[in-house]
């Protein structure tokens, strides 16, 4: 009986997660014209051996379950409202990838840990931000697009720069709430305002000097990649 209601709970939950999923991808990619597609997902739960907090894509090693592009791939993103209808149609309950750089938003994402020792600092500052995506282990920040010459530019004066560092521009991408990854639950830790326009989102030289202070007085001096 306990299992009969535990799959009705989580058939409920689906159902009520897709469609709110619907919405956020619609807003991202129809109000704000950031391309989105879905993401691979987790394992469905209850098959033998299977807790469902592996990744559904092939790789059995994945160091990003369920946060990543599979099928479609990542040059699929796109900000069409009947392609973003259809996708979430067909799956709704799939984790919204954002493609970032070009036109779209980047992103500078940290362990945890020091994401919150960072804004603790801009805060400090009076900096404005713009959104901030948060996970269990990692915290982005989103900011304006940046090209790869720009950023080696802004980094290559720095005297060190930890590992625990991620840079999502050109060609890379980032899971947006509402979603669920291997690494737990995808949330706004600053959600952006309400409204139909796009976020404002700061440029990566307002940030990034917190964000490498911050990684560097982290426990583990910022050298271990947590995802």
């Amino acid at each position: 009986m306990r299992e009969i209601l535990g799959r009705r709970r989580r058939l409920l939950f689906r159902r009520k997660r897709g469609p709110v999923q619907l919405r956020a991808a619609l807003t991202y990619a129809a109000a704000w014209q950031w391309p989105v597609l879905p993401g691979v997902g987790l394992k469905a739960a209850g098959s033998r051996g299977d807790r469902g907090r592996g990744c559904a894509c092939p790789d059995p090693e994945c160091v990003v379950p369920g946060a990543h592009p599979f099928d479609p791939g990542i040059l699929a993103a796109t900000t069409d409202e009947q392609m973003v209808r259809w996708w979430w149609a067909n799956r709704p309950a799939a984790p919204i990838v954002l493609a970032t750089g070009g036109r779209a938003p980047c992103a500078v994402s940290l362990p945890a840990v020091a994401g919150a020792r960072a804004l603790s600092a801009l805060d400090r500052m009076d900096m404005r931000l713009g959104p901030v995506v948060a996970t269990p282990t990692r915290w982005s920040l989103l900011v304006a697009p940046y090209t790869l010459e720009q950023l080696g530019e802004l980094l290559f004066v720095k005297d060190c720069v930890p590992s625990s560092l991620r840079f999502h521009g050109e060609g890379g991408y980032l899971v947006l709430p509402p979603a669920e990854a291997g690494t737990g639950q995808v949330r706004w830790e600053r959600a952006p305002l309400p409204g139909s326009a796009a976020p404002w989102l700061p440029d990566v030289e307002a940030v990034v000097d917190a964000l490498v202070e911050a990684s560097t007085s982290a426990p583990d001096g910022g050298s271990r990649l947590a995802y």
